[in-house]
């Protein structure tokens, strides 16, 4: 799972612009990040790409009010609302952003050259048509935090049983993601101005337990020796994952659903 999807740095600077908060061109920086370039394809009323800045402007005259972050995974279209080749589309891309006060929704598509060390990335946002409807299983800001606190908490205590005979690393991080909940990355601007600070340590939770996640498999088994402790092992970290990216959904789109209100 990405800690910080290019949906979710869209759809955060998106709303800081939309909001007056920061100018198009610092937006636009912001987004790309570390990428070399992104435009948008398929915008409505131009022939062809656009640069990030001329999109955005283009996107709020045609009506958007705001930028919600969809990061669908098999079986679970977490942020869509359709129509099924939008929702086809993110989920092969795993996100999306989906504006709020106009039916269309971006979808990026990387395109990755160079050795190992010094990769040129470009990124296409493919511009699509979507229903206009309530975004599936999206969380409230409170809600997440609490799921998130839980489902960490039975996950530490099910990969501490499996790691006591080896990967003790594992259990250990996972037992300081969650000490670390309600710590604040110094100097680190997680999400754009205009946040509210409890979408923020959503987020860095979110981002934390995400880690947590990666770090379990990438460690394989671990000390889970039999059959019925690696699918314990899969059974804790599934709900986790799906926690983790509700959360992050939750927190990123926080400040529309506060306009919303």
């Amino acid at each position: 799972m990405l800690s910080e999807p290019r949906a979710g740095r869209l759809a955060a600077w998106g709303n800081a612009l939309i909001a007056g908060m920061v100018s198009p061109d610092d937006a636009a920086v912001a987004i790309v990040g570390e990428d070399a370039v992104h435009r948008v394809e398929g915008l409505p009323g131009e022939a062809g790409p656009v640069g990030l800045t001329l999109a955005l402007g283009r996107l709020r005259a045609l009506g958007a009010a705001g930028l919600r972050v969809a990061l669908p995974a098999p079986g679970h279209p977490l942020g869509l609302s359709g129509p099924p080749a939008f929702n086809a589309r993110a989920l092969e891309a795993e996100e999306a952003v989906v504006c709020h006060g106009a039916a269309l929704g971006l979808v990026p598509e990387v395109y990755e050259a160079g050795p190992s060390g010094d990769v040129h990335v470009e990124v296409v946002w493919h511009c699509l048509p979507v229903r206009e409807a309530p975004p599936a299983d999206v969380p409230s800001l409170g809600e997440a935090e609490r799921e998130l606190a839980e489902a960490l908490r039975d996950a530490t205590e099910v990969l501490t049983r499996l790691d006591v005979a080896g990967s003790g690393p594992v259990a250990e991080a996972a037992v300081a993601a969650y000490r670390a909940r309600a710590e604040r990355s110094s100097g680190r601007e997680v999400l754009a101005p205009g946040y509210p600070p409890r979408a923020v340590r959503v987020l860095e939770l979110a981002q934390r337990v995400g880690a947590l996640v990666a770090l379990a498999y990438e460690n394989g088994h671990g000390g889970a020796v039999s059959a019925s402790e690696m699918a314990a092992r899969g059974e804790a970290l599934r709900p986790v994952e799906r926690t983790a990216r509700r959360a992050l959904v939750a927190a990123y789109n926080s400040v529309v659903e506060e306009r919303g209100r």
